[in-house]
């Protein structure tokens, strides 16, 4: 009984554990500038949203290696694409394509 105690109360400790960060990026080409936050997950996955004047999007990510992640944003406007990032645990870069539009970013 006492380990199952300790399992459960792990398990509900390390579901409840996030970190979310500040994000910064732009549209290359467009001036289109956007703002939102990056939450990373304890399995290794995560979301990032973002909102620009003309949309807001949505992305998927899950840890690759221990630094890289790759994901896909789907946006309010039809626009979608992947996008990559290296991260030091607190902050990083990224990079990634909306409807053929490419995009750069940081986080942290």
């Amino acid at each position: 009984m006492k380990r199952l105690l300790s399992c459960v109360t792990l398990s509900i400790m390390m579901g409840a554990c996030s970190m979310t960060l500040p994000v910064q990026g732009l549209v290359q080409g467009t001036g289109e500038t956007f703002a939102g936050s990056a939450t990373g997950e304890m399995d290794g996955g995560g979301t990032l949203t973002i909102r620009s004047a003309k949309t807001s999007c949505t992305g998927a990510f899950v840890y690759v290696t221990r630094r890289e992640g790759k994901g896909t944003f789907n946006c309010a406007d039809g626009r979608s694409g992947p996008f990559e990032f290296v991260s030091t645990g607190t902050r990083g870069t990224g990079f990634g394509d909306l409807g053929g539009q490419k995009f750069t970013f940081t986080f942290g």
